[in-house]
């Protein structure tokens, strides 16, 4: 049987506004190869970019992997390591009786990746000495920025 391979992999989102436009940096580390990813969205919130960040980080695994995820959104790690996003599923995605959970298509999506992986959650203070978190928050902030740029471009041009 193959052993599943060990993967790291550190996430930041950033939003310039909440909502505005928004970015997300993923750094993956398996043994003695790190990868790079990023991306964004013109008109996101920042718990979306974080989430984006997980997910596309997990989609990234070609194969089923243990994985720790490092992450300084305590809404991410409490989400999965408390329980929460697995008992707003069983509550038809509502958080109590009276709210629903925000943002279910990426939890849909995060609850998936999650089934093909051994995944662990490890909050870690942002904007701190973690060299990979400061990563992940330079690549989320220049993909906001980028969609910035974007956007701004786009409205002169429609104007």
């Amino acid at each position: 049987m193959d052993k599943a391979a060990e993967v790291t992999i550190y996430t930041d989102g950033a939003c310039l506004g909440n909502p505005g436009p928004g970015g997300y940096g993923i750094v993956l580390i398996s043994g003695p190869h790190r990868k790079e990813l990023s991306g964004g969205e013109a008109n996101t919130t920042n718990n979306r970019m974080e989430l984006r960040a997980v997910i596309e980080g997990l989609k990234a695994l070609k194969r089923p992997s243990r994985v720790t995820v490092y992450s300084d959104s305590k809404y991410i790690v409490q989400m999965v390591e408390e329980g929460w996003l697995e008992r707003w599923h069983a509550n038809g995605w509502m958080r109590n009786k009276k709210e629903p959970a925000k943002n279910i298509d990426l939890l849909k999506m995060l609850r998936a990746c999650l089934k093909q992986h051994q995944v662990r959650f490890v909050w870690v203070k942002g904007h701190a000495d973690t060299k990979e978190n400061n990563r992940c928050d330079q690549l989320a902030v220049q993909e906001a920025e980028r969609q910035k740029l974007i956007i701004s471009t786009t409205s002169k041009h429609q104007g």
